[in-house]
C-alpha cells in the first residue's frame, strides 16, 4: 500500500510540473538602441541586441526575436505562440490573438525592460514610450521601416506604438502598443527623440 501511495504521489507531481506555467521573462522592452537609430543592422542585429540584453540580464535558454516587421516579414510571425510574461513573471499575452487584441496586459507599468525597469511615458522626462515595430494595428507589416532596419540617417521613418497606451488623445492610434504613428525627420536617434521616444524595440522569446 505505501508503495502504491508513493507511486500515486510521484505521478501527480509529475503532473503538477508538466502544468507548471514556466513564467520566467519572455518579453520585455530593450533598455538601449544598439546605437544607429533606425539602422538596427536588419532583423538579424536587432534579433541579436534582443539576445545579448536578455543574456546580460540573467536570461538564458530562450530564442529572442524582435517585435518589428520588414518587406518581407510581419512581427506577428516573428515571436512564436506565446504565452509571454515580463521580468517580474506578469503575464502580457497568451498567444498572438490576443497580443493583438484589446485582452492583452500591455500597460505602462507592464511594458518592462529587460532589468524589470518602467519605460518613461508621456509626462515623464524624458519621454521614450514610441517604440520601434514597423507594424499596423494587426501585427503585419507597415510601410515605414526606416528602410527594413537599415537607415539610421535623415531620410525613412518609422511606424512606433506606445509602450504606455497614452497619446495626444483618445484615439484607437494614440492608445496603441504597436501602431500609433510615424517618426519624422528621418530615422536618427535625434529624429526619434523628437516625437517622444528613444529608439527601443520589443523584444519576445519564441520558447
Amino acid at each position: 500500500m505505501k508503495r502504491m501511495a508513493l507511486i500515486a504521489t510521484v505521478l501527480a507531481c509529475s503532473v503538477i510540473s508538466a502544468n507548471a506555467q514556466d513564467t520566467s521573462m519572455s518579453f520585455f522592452v530593450t533598455s538601449t538602441n544598439p546605437g544607429k537609430g533606425g539602422d538596427l543592422g536588419g532583423l538579424a542585429g536587432a534579433d541579436a541586441h534582443c539576445g545579448a540584453l536578455a543574456s546580460a540580464s540573467g536570461s538564458t535558454g530562450k530564442t529572442w526575436r524582435a517585435y518589428l516587421s520588414t518587406d518581407s516579414e510581419s512581427a506577428k510571425d516573428r515571436i512564436g505562440t506565446g504565452p509571454w510574461h515580463n521580468a517580474k513573471g506578469e503575464k502580457i499575452a497568451d498567444d498572438v490573438t490576443s497580443l493583438h487584441s484589446d485582452n492583452n496586459n500591455l500597460t505602462k507599468q507592464t511594458a518592462l525592460n529587460e532589468k524589470g525597469e518602467v519605460i518613461n511615458g508621456r509626462g515623464d522626462t524624458p519621454n521614450r514610450h514610441d517604440i520601434l515595430t514597423g507594424t499596423k494595428p494587426d501585427g503585419t507589416a507597415a510601410e515605414e521601416t526606416c528602410g527594413n532596419w537599415t537607415m539610421g540617417g535623415a531620410e525613412g521613418a518609422a511606424i512606433v506604438g506606445h509602450s504606455d497606451r497614452t497619446g495626444l488623445d483618445d484615439s484607437a492610434a494614440a492608445k496603441s502598443w504597436n501602431s500609433s504613428h510615424p517618426t519624422r525627420g528621418g530615422c536618427t536617434m535625434e529624429a526619434f527623440k523628437s516625437t517622444g521616444g528613444d529608439g527601443l524595440f520589443y523584444c519576445f522569446a519564441t520558447n
